[in-house]
């Protein structure tokens, strides 16, 4: 087994898979490696894998920070075979079809770690509803105030974990756990993955505000407000109130919606500035309408009515003037 000073002294296990080579993915494969032999990390393109096998750099997303040398690149799935624990570091499109390959890869006593954070539409169904699909009820949530720029730079993080197998779930946290990565473990999975949802959603409406130039005043309390229906909507859906309060909850919402380096905060600066979005040339705009169009779908479901919500759905998806939305926002915010 490989053994370097810079790692721990005992290694967790053999094998690690991450399917996903973006910031996120590339960024848990270089924690991980801090625990395990080999990380094998699977993306599509061969010139890519290649280029981080040779040059041990991702040069798309981290062109400054080398990788580990246990961290191994492949386009092919199965290489995924022997690995005991596969973090799914892909975007909330990809997954069903992801799995639909996955499904005949994966060994059955294998740990998956979903670390999406968006949800289906128009099925409502969370990433982890679609692991089930595939596999069982087994699989494990991650989800955090986790920028993957400052991960790959080693630097102090915190992330919640969920799963409905304790066991799985302490497993998975001795895989990610380092001197500077600590892992806490909740019983809440739906609410942890429902609130990686609704932060995108209270970023997008405080960078639409930003945007617009509303007054500090007013935009903190927008911030309460969504915080507040937070709350509300993770309760109608079976989750826990106390899930608000942790990482995933109350640390995510607020380190999206105030930084500028959260996408979907700058996606709501461009809205609020009235600025043309391509939306079929972003990610982001895809994702952010999808998780709009769903927590909206469940707030009419549970007779939830969110104004931080609704203010979104009326800029982003109805397209209506952001100071007409914030107007009655702001006649309705008590």
């Amino acid at each position: 087994k490989i053994i370097r000073k810079s790692y721990l002294s005992v290694k967790i296990m053999d094998k690690v898979g991450v399917i996903g080579a973006g910031s996120l993915g590339t960024a848990l494969a270089q924690t991980i490696a801090q625990n395990v032999d080999e990380v094998c990390l699977q993306l599509r393109r061969e010139n890519l894998a290649k280029a981080i096998n040779e040059t041990r750099f991702n040069t798309e997303y981290y062109p400054n920070t080398r990788l580990l040398d246990n961290i191994t690149a492949t386009t092919d799935l199965n290489d995924l075979k022997d690995c005991k624990v596969i973090f799914l570091s892909i975007p909330s499109s990809a997954f069903r079809t992801t799995l639909e390959k996955l499904k005949d890869v994966v060994s059955d006593d294998a740990i998956l770690v979903t670390t999406a954070k968006g949800i289906e539409y128009p099925s409502l169904k969370t990433m982890g509803n679609l692991v089930e699909e595939y596999f069982d009820d087994q699989y494990v949530a991650l989800s955090g105030p986790n920028f993957a720029s400052e991960i790959v730079l080693n630097q102090p993080t915190v992330s919640n974990i969920a799963s409905k197998n304790r066991k799985n779930a302490e497993t998975v946290k001795r895989v990610l756990s380092t001197d500077q990565y600590k892992v806490k473990i909740i019983d809440d999975v739906i609410g942890l993955e429902i609130c990686g949802v609704i932060k995108n959603i209270n970023a997008i409406a405080n960078g639409i505000c930003e945007g617009m130039n509303v007054n500090e005043n007013a935009r903190y309390g927008v911030l309460t407000k969504g915080f507040d229906d937070t709350i509300k909507i993770i309760k109608s859906v079976g989750g826990m109130e106390s899930t608000a309060g942790e990482y995933c909850g109350f640390g995510d919402l607020v380190l999206t919606s105030t930084s500028f380096e959260s996408r979907n905060h700058t996606l709501g600066m461009l809205y609020g500035q009235r600025l043309i979005v391509d939306e079929k040339a972003s990610g982001v705009v895809f994702e952010g309408k999808n998780s709009i169009m769903a927590i909206k779908d469940i707030c009419d479901n549970n007779n939830i009515k969110s104004v931080i919500v609704n203010f979104v759905f009326d800029v982003i998806v109805n397209q209506i003037p952001p100071k007409i939305a914030f107007r009655d926002l702001w006649e309705n915010i008590e």
